[in-house]
Formats: C-alpha cells, sequence, structure tokens
C-alpha cells in the first residue's frame, strides 16, 4: 500500500498542502488538467523552487485577476461549482466532504444551518483550488493512506471577515477537534482553516510517523519567515512496511474508590453506546489502603468530548486523565461459511506474514447456540476448527 505522512513542523495551509505534493513529484500539467474541469475564471495557477532557511521546495500560488470579481460562496454555491465540472466524480465527492467538513464548523461557531453558511475567506476561489488540488494530488500520486504528525498552533489576532479574531481561528479550533496540537511559540497562524479543514478530512491518524520504506520527499514553501523554523510542510511517500492498519486512538483513564459495582456495569454499557471502541476495568490498590477500580477507554479521537462527557455523568470520577496513543491493527473482514447450523459469519484475519486464519465471533455463535438449544462450547469449538480458506 502506497502511504504518506505530513509532518507538520510548521503548520499546515491549503497552498503548503498542494506545494509538498508538487515538490514530490505530482505533475503541474496534472493539477492544471484537473482545475481546467473546474469552469471557473478569473485566476491563474503558478509554482515556483523558494528555499527557506536553505531548504529548498515549491512554492504553489493562486493568482487573482483584478478585473474579475470574486463572490464569496455558500456551501451550496460550492457544491454547484465542483458538481457541474468535469471533474472525475471521487475528486468532486472527496472535495465537498473537505468544504462540508468546513462548513459544519462554520455553522456550529454561528448557530446557523449547515447550507446557511456564507463562506468568506474559504470560500474564495484560491480555497476552492488549493481543496481540488489537495484532494487530486493525492488521487494522481496514488497515495491511499495519508498520516500527519501533531500539529502545531500560534497565537495573537488576525483581520478576517468578521473583524479582528484570535488565533488559531475558531473554525480552525473547532476543525482540529480530537487531533493533538500544541503551541507553536509563534505569534502568527500557523494552521489556516482549509489547511485544518483538509489534513482532517484526508489524515487517517496524528502522531508519529508509521512504519515506511520512504521512496519520496518534498516540501511546500509556505509565505511566512519564522524566526525559529523554515516555513515548510513536508511530506513522505512511501509503502508501508508491515501489514496492518495504523491509526490514533484517545485513551481516558480514571480511578474510582467509591463506585457501585453495578453502577460500573451501567456506564460500560453507555460507553460503548457512545462509541468506545474498548472499555476494561482493573483492580488498584489507591491512597488510603483503599481497594479501587481503575476505568480505561479507547475511542476514536472524534469521540473524544462525548466519551469523557459520559464518563463524568455516569461514574463518581472528578478528574480523566486523556492521552494519545497510535496502534496497529491486523486487517480483517467478515466472511459466511457453511456450517452445521446453516450460515455462518466468522472472522477473517490477516497477519504481517500475509497468513489468513478465520475466528470465531462470539456473538453469531451464541446466536446459533440459542436458536439450536446447543451448549455455546461446542459451537465455539466447531467455528475455532474451520479451515483457513473461506467458503463462497
Amino acid at each position: 500500500m502506497k502511504i504518506a505522512y505530513f509532518d507538520c513542523f510548521s503548520g499546515v495551509s491549503g497552498d503548503m498542502f498542494v506545494g509538498s505534493l508538487l515538490d514530490a513529484g505530482l505533475s503541474t500539467e496534472g493539477i492544471e488538467e484537473i482545475i481546467a474541469g473546474l469552469k471557473i475564471d478569473g485566476f491563474t495557477i503558478s509554482s515556483a523552487k523558494e528555499s527557506r532557511n536553505h531548504i529548498f521546495g515549491t512554492r504553489f500560488s493562486v493568482v487573482l485577476n483584478n478585473d474579475v470579481h470574486q463572490p464569496s460562496r455558500h456551501l451550496k454555491d460550492i457544491k454547484g461549482i465542483l458538481r457541474s465540472s468535469d471533474l472525475p466524480a471521487q475528486i468532486i465527492e472527496r472535495s465537498i466532504s473537505v468544504f462540508e467538513r468546513l462548513a459544519a464548523a462554520e455553522a456550529a461557531i454561528h448557530h446557523m444551518d449547515l447550507e446557511e453558511v456564507h463562506f468568506h475567506e474559504v470560500g474564495a476561489v484560491d480555497s476552492i483550488i488549493d481543496v481540488v488540488a489537495s484532494v487530486t494530488g493525492m488521487h494522481l500520486l496514488g497515495i491511499e493512506k495519508l498520516f500527519a504528525s501533531r500539529i502545531p498552533v500560534g497565537s495573537g489576532m488576525i483581520e478576517s471577515a468578521h473583524g479582528i479574531i484570535p488565533v488559531p481561528s475558531p473554525a480552525t479550533v473547532a476543525l482540529l477537534k480530537g487531533v493533538p496540537i500544541y503551541e507553536s511559540g509563534q505569534d502568527v497562524e500557523m494552521v489556516t482553516p482549509t489547511g485544518a479543514a483538509l489534513i482532517t478530512s484526508l489524515a487517517a491518524s496524528f502522531g508519529p510517523m508509521p512504519p515506511m520504506t520512504v521512496e519520496r520527499v518534498g516540501y511546500g514553501v509556505g509565505a511566512r519567515t519564522l524566526s525559529d523554523r523554515p516555513n515548510l510542510l513536508r511530506i513522505m511517500i512511501g509503502s508501508d512496511a508491515e501489514k496492518g492498519s495504523m491509526d490514533t486512538v484517545v485513551l481516558l483513564e480514571s480511578n474510582l474508590d467509591d463506585m457501585s459495582p453495578e453502577l460500573l456495569g451501567y456506564l460500560m454499557d453507555r460507553l460503548f453506546e457512545a462509541g468506545a471502541l474498548d472499555v476494561s476495568f482493573s483492580a488498584i490498590h489507591m491512597k488510603k489502603n483503599r481497594p479501587g477500580i481503575r476505568v480505561q477507554v479507547i475511542g476514536r479521537p472524534e469521540d473524544k468530548d462525548r466519551l469523557v462527557g459520559m464518563m463524568f455523568r455516569e461514574s463518581t470520577t472528578l478528574g480523566i486523565r486523556i492521552s494519545y496513543s497510535q496502534r496497529e491493527i491486523l486487517e480483517r473482514n467478515k466472511v459466511t461459511v457453511n456450517s452445521p447450523w446453516g450460515r455462518m459469519t466468522l472472522t477473517q484475519v490477516t497477519d504481517n506474514e500475509k497468513e489468513s486464519v478465520l475466528m470465531p465471533e462470539y456473538e453469531e455463535c451464541r446466536r446459533i447456540a440459542r436458536e439450536h438449544n446447543l451448549p455455546l462450547r461446542d459451537v465455539y469449538a466447531w467455528a475455532a476448527t474451520k479451515s483457513q480458506v473461506p467458503e463462497t
């Protein structure tokens, strides 16, 4: 599988995103051909080699023609431009999903319906080009999965269509929910709303670089000169070094010494309903010689707020430890086989050596045992001895 890793040591913006892809080998002609299919006028695109701290990369720019008026747009206007274009369907829908993510963030901030969101800077033609060119570049380079580092954010104030607003902007903060970020120490905007929408829409996880064999490296050049780092976005493209899937999860932990076991069972049920991937309890010895329970919850980063809220609501905890961790998951999918009791669903797991095995599913075995009045262990034992090759 071809994968890529964005090293966002200097933040991310739409033009840096595209510039890094161009620097990594994306054809300018390929981008121009796709963009021509948008059927909008009043701009030209350019790319040039520039250096930051003696590191050369590609600066991507969209230059607007002063004699052509470019209006701000609503989400429906951008969808109309994309769906009436000559772009491939895959690029159209993925680009729309980026703008829908932006619209959802803006709608929450301004307390309005999604389709009523009135884009300003983000709805401008240069942002449309940045999004379409980024999605197109990922497609043309054959990148199947994207990973990214933690994201540095700036501080201070900037001028916007709504007046003076804080950095990071409210839209950027909303888009980065569930993503590990940190203070850069720079009194500038390190992450633009377009950059935040792209990286959070296209990246599968955020954290350390996954095991990979690097084949290409590109640097997207930003517009700023920063005091403590080069204003570059680095992309590394290659193949995954191991079979499996890497993603980022949020880990929530809390120690409890004053909660009934009956309530703990209910807490687990509610956490799973809220989207938890796993919930576990372990016995611990706490201060004042009290026996206690450690609650550990694993979830997707985007579900963090909901899971935290559920823990505060349904447990006696006064504080929750929050951390982010990467996990590697073996490839798995469902297959159906013939059993003595009819069709049965098993899980096919493929390990790092590309060997596949079939594993019983508890709920499926339980269903068959109850329907046929059989001991669960007998059904489970039959499923555990199935061949490695699924039946059709």
